[in-house]
């Protein structure tokens, strides 16, 4: 966490000063949340990071794992307190200053005595321009400048010369005073960074709320008893009882009790899910009216919340190209203004003989020149738009998503488990020699250890009915195509009928069958063995399984197609059964049979094409898809793997959250297109008005601190819209 960063300036100043420690890999600092994500390559010393960062005038402080990802260094509730009440005390002293440029105007003498004046600015130098003095005082000794500089060396040059001046000139002198703009310029400048600390810890209201759902305490039942205990003390196996109206302390699963759990932060899900033995639980949803006992399955490091905090906050540090751009833009932007008003103020006072003129403009061109809307311009909007994303259980994890979302052409969907609700039923058992019970039995065993949705459905149904399964005594997963493994000494295959084909299998006394069940879009599972050791592979037959399209998939893909973006289903699955599906469904396109790197082959093909592709996806095998497409999506119920190796997350399987993901994506990058465009305008024009005395001390500092708020402020406006 850090302390003292006002402009893009400083950003760049902390990111060289921490890049030059030995060890570290990559600096990189948001100017919006105050923060500095380092990666090392190597152990530092205790202190060495902080230590750097104080050389380069700031102060740093190291947020450890429970650490509250909002909380600034110290007490930020009693900083901005004592800040509102500086600006109070400044504002009060200042208007007497500015009060007789209003006489004028109602043609009123309202002069104040030059003595009393030079009071009330030294009194506004003290409270208002007091950090701004010590925070230049530390760049200085660092070596450079900083906004903080402009801010001193603009008001100091006016008051300074405004002393001068009282000093040689006495009573009578109140005609060439600057006293009222010195304190103007600061009061107004404190002002803009009031208004801008509030809005920017609005800023982060999504990320504490997530926070805020992590309990502290957990209920930990051992020998019958109950004992309470810190959730970071949970490990997974522990049991845990939670009482109606507790948040659950990590992930995992019911194994007693009935209630509801309120996923809505996590999942963006409004209603309450009923909750039973061996459903899934989330650490931090909120458990409803019954009383449950929950087998721990992850550790609350490790829980939902907390991987959702992480990933949020990534985001927020991570750097887009543009904005990797845009801080090197502003690197020169101080040289440059101190350069400009020096330029500047030489031409009034040496070029047009007018010396006071020339330090008025001078002055402006110091306050207004400042690049804090530039720095805030990125920033502020990944941090808000993710944010308010992750409530709508949209996790954007790259940044440099957002500019891909803008011109997507074509999404490409998996099938199983994404299209489809994942819950596959066995709808028929076809057995070559009349025994679908052994076939059962056999192909629950291979597949007893594998969690792909297929597998689980067989061993369910292998249960249900009472079937036995035993347990494979070697087992080897073809990525793809299926299982390999040895039952009883014998060699058994399970998988797709590309598998059976890859091992010389004959599958044409079951053909006719096969063919009518896959065109009504069922997904077969072919088993096949090797009796002995010797022989050759042999077909015993194959499991049918049928699995309904998820609720609100039309909607989904009519959404696409309404914004002029194709659709396409890749899959593992026999071709019949996938195009019976895309029929269904309406997509334009669908391509079955496929292999992992088939998948991703299809997506590189069309991304030489020209097309912008996307793959949504939520098992293993899409992890390649998921990085070949220029932007992954995983659905939140799948892998792990498809997760880390997607750009998006979706926090529930709900495939309306595609497109939605994509528009919420196009929306913050949209915005950041607004505020750099206006905080670029702002300088562009605010700038050569300063020069040429159009623009006086006060209204620049006015508008500069107009600029860095009014970036805030946009880009709190996508909260809403992402919200609504």
């Amino acid at each position: 966490a850090l302390e003292g960063l006002h402009c893009a300036a400083c950003v760049g100043r902390v990111e060289r000063a921490l890049g030059a420690v030995p060890g570290v890999e990559r600096a990189t600092v948001n100017l919006a949340s105050g923060r500095a994500r380092v990666t090392l390559s190597a152990a530092l010393g205790e202190g060495a990071l902080e230590e750097a960062v104080a050389h380069a005038g700031y102060r740093a402080e190291r947020l450890r794992g429970s650490d509250d990802p909002e909380a600034p260094t110290g007490n930020r509730a009693r900083a901005a307190r004592r800040d509102l009440l500086v600006l109070a005390l400044s504002a009060a002293l200042t208007l007497p200053l500015v009060l007789p440029m209003v006489g004028v105007l109602a043609g009123l003498a309202l002069e104040l005595p030059a003595l009393w004046q030079l009071l009330l600015a030294s009194a506004v130098q003290g409270l208002a321009g007091a950090r701004f003095h010590l925070a230049a005082w530390r760049a200085l000794k660092a070596g450079g400048a900083s906004m903080d500089s402009l801010v001193v060396l603009g008001t100091g040059a006016a008051f300074g010369l405004s002393v001068l001046r009282v000093l040689g000139y006495a009573e009578g002198a109140e005609a060439g005073l600057y006293f009222e703009t010195s304190a103007s310029v600061l009061t107004l400048v404190l002002l803009g960074r009031v208004i801008e600390d509030r809005a920017k810890r609005a800023m982060g209201a999504a990320v504490r709320a997530l926070t805020a759902l992590r309990p502290a305490r957990a209920r930990l039942e051992i020998g019958g008893r109950t004992e309470i205990v810190g959730t970071d003390a949970v490990l997974p196996g522990d049991l845990l009882v939670v009482r109606p109206g507790e948040a659950f302390p990590v992930d995992g699963q019911v194994v007693g009790g009935t209630s509801q759990a309120d996923e809505s932060l996590l999942t963006g899900e409004p209603l309450p899910v009923e909750k039973g033995p061996e459903d899934p639980v989330s650490g931090g949803a909120i458990n409803g009216d019954g009383l449950l006992r929950v087998r721990a399955t992850r550790t609350a490091a490790e829980s939902a919340v907390s991987r959702i905090v992480r990933q949020v906050e990534a985001a927020q540090a991570a750097k887009p190209a543009i904005q990797r751009q845009v801080d090197r833009v502003s690197a020169i932007f101080v040289p440059a203004a101190l350069a400009l008003a020096v330029v500047s103020g030489l031409i009034w006072w040496l070029g047009l003989g007018d010396g006071a003129a020339g330090l008025l403009n001078a002055v402006a061109v110091l306050v207004i020149a400042c690049p804090c809307a530039l720095g805030l311009a990125t920033p502020t909007a990944i941090a808000v738009g993710t944010g308010a994303a992750a409530r709508r259980g949209i996790l954007i994890g790259d940044p440099e998503a957002l500019e891909r979302a803008l011109r997507v052409t074509t999404v490409a969907f998996d099938k199983t488990g994404t299209l489809t609700e994942g819950k596959p039923q066995v709808a028929a058992l076809r057995s070559v020699d009349g025994d679908p019970e052994a076939l059962l039995a056999l192909a629950a065993t291979v597949q007893s250890g594998s969690t792909h949705p297929l597998a689980v459905a067989v061993a369910r149904h292998a249960g249900e009915h009472g079937v036995g399964i035993g347990a494979p005594e070697a087992l080897t997963d073809l990525p793809g195509r299926g299982l390999e493994a040895r039952v009883r000494g014998r060699e058994v295959i399970v998988g797709s009928r590309r598998l059976m084909a890859e091992r010389n299998v004959s599958t044409a006394a079951l053909e006719a069958a096969a063919r009518a069940e896959e065109e009504q879009g069922r997904s077969l599972v072919w088993v096949a063995e090797r009796p002995g050791v010797a022989g050759h592979l042999r077909a015993l037959g194959f499991i049918a399984l049928a699995d309904r399209p998820r609720a609100g998939v039309r909607d989904a893909l009519a959404a696409l197609r309404g914004a002029g973006i194709e659709t396409l289903l890749l899959s593992g699955d026999h071709a019949a059964s996938v195009e019976a599906l895309a029929a269904q469904l309406d997509l334009d396109h669908a391509a079955g049979e496929l292999l992992p790197e088939d998948k991703a082959a299809v997506l590189e093909r069309l991304r030489g094409s020209g097309q912008v592709t996307v793959m949504v996806g939520d098992g293993i095998n899409d992890a390649p898809a998921l990085a070949a497409a220029d932007l992954g999506i995983a659905m939140g119920e799948g892998s792990d793997v498809a997760m880390r190796t997607a750009a998006i997350t979706l926090m529930r399987s709900d495939p309306g959250l595609v497109p939605a993901a994509l528009a919420v994506a196009g929306s913050i990058r949209r915005k950041i297109r607004q505020n750099l465009f206006w905080a670029f305008i702002y300088n562009l024009v605010a700038l050569p008005l300063a020069a040429l005395g159009l623009l006086s001390p006060m209204v620049a500092g006015a508008a500069m601190a107009a600029s860095s708020v009014s970036v805030v402020l946009n880009s709190l406006v996508l909260k809403r819209g992402v919200d609504s």
